[in-house]
This record gives structure tokens, C-alpha cells and sequence, in this order.
């Protein structure tokens, strides 16, 4: 099994776990060619946090620390501290699904969502085009004001790769924030 180059060590801030039970860490992302062996499933809000204490399928207690500005996305795979390989599971959220009559229209909602950085996943199926974000009625009153057919779902969401990092930080720029870089890159 091999491991990314992207790991940092152990926080100390966090507790440890008591005597009785054995927390399994995770630091990097796993590009090897073993099969995952469990799955974390998260919402977006939790895969866009580098240090959490989380449960596996399995049951299994996990603390990921990974390094910051990191975003896991549905199909990551991870390699845990005991060999054990993680696949990234996006659980389903409440969202906003937008559509609009003409592309002209669609643009104009997701530049006023996008002037508020709002985290958005656009799509199409057999209906058209459309942006999904995560549920929020002030977003959603906005939306219908400007002409869009909003409907809610319960789906995972994928949002497009972008700035909604605090700070909007960049790769490069000793951060270690990979917020416009998509899974795997």
C-alpha cells in the first residue's frame, strides 16, 4: 500500500481516546490499488474539515488530520494508520435544486449565488441543466425573485471546486488549502 505525500503529523490538541478503545487515525489520502476494506460517510460540511473524530461503517471510531484546506469528495480513498483503506462515501443532505427556462436565466442564478459564495454543484439530466446548494430559505426566496423553478431534494452534494475556504486561500501559497483543485488532483 502507498501513501500520497500529503500527511502531517498528530495533532495534540485533540484528547485521546480512553484505554478501552483504540482510535484509528487517518492522515493522507491512499492512491494505492487495495480494494477499501470500510467507508466514512460525511456531508460536504464535514468532508471540508481537515480534523475531525468520525465512525466508519464498521463502527470503528476514526480522527482524521489531514493537512488544512483539504476537501474530500465522495470516491477519496484514505489509508488509515493500521493498513486499513477508507473509501470517502458523500452522504445525502437537504439541497435546493434550480432550474430556469432559458441558459441566460440559469447563468444569472448562479452568478448571485456565486457573488455570495455559495457553494454550488451544477449538473444536467433528461430535464436540463441545473445548480443544486444546500438548503436555505433565504437562498431559495432569492432564487424564486429572480425567476427560477427551486424544488428540494435529498441527495449527496458535489459542489463545484472553489473558494469557500476562510481566507480564500490558493494552492502555493504555503497554506496547504487545495480548494480549487478537484479529487485526486
Amino acid at each position: 500500500m502507498q501513501a500520497d505525500s500529503t500527511t502531517v503529523a498528530p495533532v495534540a490538541a485533540v484528547s485521546a481516546p480512553p484505554a478501552s478503545s483504540a482510535l484509528c487515525l487517518i492522515e493522507a489520502r491512499y492512491s494505492g490499488d487495495a480494494p477499501a476494506s470500510d467507508h466514512l460517510e460525511l456531508d460536504f460540511n464535514t468532508r471540508s474539515k481537515s480534523r475531525l473524530r468520525a465512525r466508519l461503517a464498521s463502527g470503528a471510531e476514526v480522527g482524521l488530520f489531514l493537512p488544512r484546506g483539504t476537501i474530500l469528495r465522495g470516491g477519496d480513498r484514505l489509508l488509515a494508520n493500521d493498513g486499513r483503506v477508507v473509501a470517502v462515501v458523500s452522504a445525502a443532505e437537504d439541497l435546493l435544486e434550480v432550474r430556469c427556462a432559458t441558459a441566460t436565466e440559469l447563468a444569472r442564478a448562479a452568478f448571485h449565488l456565486g457573488n455570495r459564495h455559495v457553494a454550488v454543484e451544477v449538473g444536467r439530466d433528461g430535464g436540463g441543466d441545473w445548480l443544486r446548494l444546500q438548503a436555505d430559505h433565504v437562498l431559495e426566496d432569492m432564487l424564486v425573485g429572480l425567476g427560477a423553478l427551486v424544488s428540494t431534494l435529498r441527495a449527496p452534494f458535489e459542489p463545484e471546486a472553489g473558494a469557500y475556504a476562510p481566507g480564500h486561500q490558493h494552492p502555493g501559497d504555503g497554506s496547504g488549502a487545495r480548494i480549487h483543485l478537484m479529487a485526486g488532483q
